[in-house]
């Protein structure tokens, strides 16, 4: 557990992308939800802050849909990394979860 704190610690400080996303999973543990509740707060939480910063940054069309799509796959990472771990998974389920999972699905 340790280890997978400490990755989610560097990934945090490593990319300016993760900075606003803790915010998203402090509200869902201080909401105290879980399961299938968390998860769809989080991916909302986070689908909101990238479409925000797609407006702040005034981007239209085909920029704003990579935008978005980039966002929400670094600001989903540390969360699907958890689950990830959680479920134990490696290889190609692992592989194939996390794609799945950082999409926003």
């Amino acid at each position: 557990m340790k280890i997978v704190l400490a990755a989610l610690i560097a990934a945090l400080l490593a990319c300016p992308a993760y900075a606003a996303e803790p915010v998203c999973f402090n509200v869902a543990t201080e909401k105290k939800l879980s399961g299938a509740a968390k998860s769809g707060f989080i991916k909302k939480c986070v689908r909101e802050r990238c479409q925000a910063d797609a407006t702040e940054k005034k981007l239209a069309g085909a920029a704003r849909n990579s935008f978005s799509a980039k966002c929400m796959a670094e600001g989903l990472e540390p969360y699907c990394s958890e689950q990830a771990a959680r479920k134990k998974l490696a290889g190609a389920a692992k592989n194939s979860f996390m794609k799945k999972c950082r999409s926003g699905n």
